[in-house]
């Protein structure tokens, strides 16, 4: 839906918006001025799971990029579904070049990806911006951090291990902190190259926003927990006199393992543990430098919450997390609010009209529509409620809510209808 639509949809239906959700005097998310924004380098899309986080991290890349911002879109999806909104292939873990893109000089504006010849370019499409894409594959991810910190020979020790295999792939936190690794990796690579200066990333469907920043936290826990350090002991060395305690202690820990995970899973973890000893501090210094970026000026939070309970309420844990670890927050989006044209009519106006209807056995089309518009009214009385919750609790917190969709969003259309809601509010 182009601007254009939008302004006749909201005229003929002047309180059909999705900013009725929202109540009177919270501050409103300026989506367009924190996209224009050359001082932010890097927007975090993060809420709980199922509320929309990748098609706002996509449809916001698509509409800065439009706008003249260089811009990489980091998303972690397993079903794809960015790929194919995008006009790509395929998605993963190399920034592939988004094209189509309608520059904001003008509808005939042609980007730098256009069929024109070069020769024929206008001067302001040659310099605007352009969006590349990715999706995050965690497990290529981790191997090439072994493979790019260690030599050939302990690199391949550690991909072959079945116990570092089954990190690599499923380990709790995993994915979050590799999502982690992959941002400071873009940063880098954007300051030494200016490919981009804006990166916008979707973090992991979990199911708590807060998997995110405790990633990092989880994952030196793990590295620094007792097991892995006992295991490591004979890799570090000793003294003499304290490597017979050592030795002693550990044939009895050893044992131990045996008897409980069997002697072929304990050489496993053994090997990939003194193999993987020296990455251990490298991978707890990343993460604090991708931690302290999260912190620094040029970084937004935009939290992402369905108009539901559960949501809302993540959203709300986010928030105060992000004032507590002070980090920067743009504000939150309200995904899938439902629309109601004609609000003036009621919900019980409604309802009463069509049980006359019923009684009467007349016009049995209309009463189904007039209870449908009051279930919509209902559940719209419902969302705001909780908006209304969210909103007391954190007065302060910048809002944008848009409308739910009749169906999924599958092209550039599609995503620029959403940015087009994402700017309105």
């Amino acid at each position: 839906m182009t601007s254009e639509t939008s302004k006749t949809s909201e005229t003929a239906y002047p309180q059909a918006s999705a900013r009725a959700c929202v109540p009177e005097g919270a501050p409103d998310l300026d989506i367009d001025g924190l996209l224009a924004n050359p001082d932010v380098h890097v927007i975090v899309c993060c809420g709980s799971g199922g509320v929309g986080k990748t098609t706002t991290a996509a449809a916001l890349g698509l509409r800065a990029a439009e706008q003249g911002r260089k811009v990489c879109v980091l998303t972690i999806d397993p079903a794809k579904r960015l790929a194919q909104s995008m006009g790509l292939t395929e998605l993963d873990n190399t920034p592939r070049t988004v094209k189509g893109l309608r520059y904001s000089e003008g509808p005939d504006s042609e980007g730098p990806d256009s069929e024109k010849p070069a020769s024929e370019k206008s001067e302001a499409a040659e310099s605007t911006g352009h969006l590349d894409a990715m999706m995050l594959d965690m497990k290529r991810t981790f191997d090439e951090i072994v493979m790019s910190h260690s030599d050939a020979e302990r690199a391949q020790a550690i991909l072959d291990n079945p116990f570092y295999q089954s990190l690599s792939s499923s380990f709790a936190g995993t994915q979050e902190y590799m999502a982690m690794e992959k941002l400071g990796q873009l940063r880098a690579s954007a300051q030494e190259s200016g490919r981009w200066d804006l990166i916008i990333v979707d973090t992991p469907p979990s199911r708590s926003a807060l998997d995110f920043l405790d990633a990092p936290k989880r994952l030196g826990s793990f590295l620094d927990g007792r097991l892995m350090k006992l295991l490591s002991v004979p890799a570090r060395g000793a003294g003499r006199i304290t490597g017979r305690v050592v030795a002693a202690g550990f044939g009895v820990f050893s044992g131990v393992m045996t008897k409980i995970i069997g002697a072929q899973m304990l050489r496993d973890l053994q090997t990939f543990v003194t193999s993987f000893d020296a990455l251990f501090g490298g991978f707890r210094a990343r993460a604090e430098s991708t931690y302290t970026q999260l912190q620094s000026p040029d970084t937004r939070f935009v939290v992402v919450a369905a108009p539901e309970r559960d949501a809302l309420r993540e959203a709300a844990y986010f928030v105060d997390r992000l004032a507590g670890e002070k980090m920067p927050l743009a504000g939150l989006v309200v995904n899938r609010v439902q629309l109601v044209p004609l609000p003036e009519l009621s919900a019980e106006t409604a309802l009463a009209a069509a049980e006359h209807l019923e009684d009467n056995n007349k016009d049995m089309t209309t009463s189904e529509l007039l209870r449908l518009h009051a279930g919509k009214i209902q559940s719209s009385r419902r969302q705001r409620g909780l908006v209304d919750r969210f909103c007391s609790a954190h007065p302060t917190v910048p809002v944008v809510a848009v409308g739910a969709l009749p169906g999924d969003v599958h092209d550039l259309d599609g995503l620029r209808e959403i940015g087009d809601s994402l700017a309105i509010g």
